[in-house]
């Protein structure tokens, strides 16, 4: 089934990054979601039991960016799919993209992002 569910920009401030002032100063973290499901049940029955509560989903995006510190993105993305994956046994896959748009790079750019699928 390619039906998905997409959740775009969850925000929130961490303390994640290599530098050592990145675990004092933090910085905002951007998180997009990206849920592959069967949604033909819910789409007849308009049941919340029969989808993912897409608060659910954000709410666990939003602990793990302000909860324990991780020096890569990679790893955020991971553990953030790992546990949404085991969270929801209807989700056959889960993608996850961390932006860290003000990462210590000295050059001009816009966006510095990781995407973990499972």
């Amino acid at each position: 089934m390619s039906d998905q569910i997409s959740i775009l920009g969850i925000k929130a401030f961490g303390y994640h990054g290599v530098l050592p002032h990145e675990a004092v100063e933090g910085q905002e973290f951007i998180v997009d979601l990206l849920i592959t499901l069967d949604l033909q049940a819910a789409s007849r029955s308009d049941d919340l039991a029969d989808t993912v509560n897409y608060a659910e989903l954000a709410q666990i995006v939003h602990e793990n960016i302000v909860g324990e510190r991780v020096q890569l993105i990679e790893r955020l993305a991971g553990r953030i799919a790992d546990e949404i994956k085991g969270a929801y046994q209807q989700i056959t896959a889960v993608s996850v993209t961390v932006h860290k748009p003000h990462a210590p790079v000295t050059l001009d750019f816009n966006d510095i992002s990781v995407t973990i699928s499972r």
